[in-house]
């Protein structure tokens, strides 16, 4: 059982509240961008392009996340819709699928290789969001459900947005060493799949498979069919990739023994 009485509040200027998880949000983005123009450097294709995706990621990001939390907390905010801008809470699942569709629509504009920059910003943005959870960590706002086990987190600092006092399931730290091995597994297929779009569509796979049992852990509230908000994105995002993805590696196969067989039968 740990305990965990850090103050979310770095520092208070007037009636603006610098708070730790804002910090490694940036800390998250900037770690998503640098990783992306690094990649980018590698594969041979100009490094502007990571910043040019950065200036369409993280407005659709923010966006997308925004929104997403909107969603899940209707009632709230249709009783109170001045709260829709600004404030606290946001979505992980509409941040990335905020993001993605940026990008694209970015790519559409700018006319660069979308499939192959997403593949190369994948290891990063999984990578991103394990910073991000550090922040939240912090923060206490994806806290599990109480528990009396062993294996807890109790918060006590009165500015958490955790239930105070209260032993819950680590459920951002389940989350967190789940993107760690999305991260390890992204990181032995970079470069083996074709066609482009194929590693990101690995790590959406991963990701979201993942996230949707971990959500059985986290004390959120039932959105439909007595599962959370974020499950049934994420359901909808497998019910998407996945056939997509096996569809994918089939067609490579094919065009591997096809390679095989024009390698054969040359003399």
């Amino acid at each position: 059982m740990v305990t965990i009485g850090i103050d979310p509040v770095i520092v208070h200027i007037g009636s603006f509240a610098i708070r730790w998880y804002s910090l490694m949000i940036m800390l998250a983005a900037l770690t998503g961008v640098l990783w992306t123009w690094k990649a980018t450097q590698k594969a041979g294709i100009p490094g502007d392009y990571a910043f040019t995706v950065a200036i369409w990621t993280i407005p659709g990001g923010i966006v997308g996340s925004r929104l997403t939390h909107i969603l899940d907390q209707f009632s709230y905010y249709a009783a109170n819709p001045a709260a829709m801008i600004g404030g606290e809470g946001e979505a992980i699942t509409g941040a990335v699928l905020g993001g993605v569709l940026a990008v694209w629509i970015g790519s559409k504009v700018h006319k660069y290789p979308f499939g192959k920059l997403i593949d190369l910003a994948a290891p990063g943005l999984i990578l991103a969001q394990f910073i991000g959870r550090i922040g939240c960590t912090i923060n206490g706002d994806a806290y599990g459900v109480p528990t009396s086990g062993p294996l807890a987190i109790i918060y006590t600092n009165p500015n958490s947005f955790a239930p105070l006092g209260v032993p819950t399931l680590p459920s951002v730290w389940f989350e967190m060493a789940w993107d760690l091995v999305v991260f390890a597994a992204l990181m032995i297929f970079r470069g083996r799949l074709k066609p482009d779009g194929s590693l990101f569509m690995v790590y959406l796979a991963m990701y979201n498979f993942g996230r949707f049992f971990i959500d059985f852990t986290r004390s959120n509230q039932p959105w439909l069919f007595g599962l959370h908000q974020a499950q049934i994105i994420t359901l909808l995002v497998l019910i998407v990739v996945v056939p997509m993805l096996i569809a994918r590696v089939r067609w490579q196969r094919s065009q591997n023994v096809s390679d095989a067989g024009q390698a054969a039968a040359k003399p």
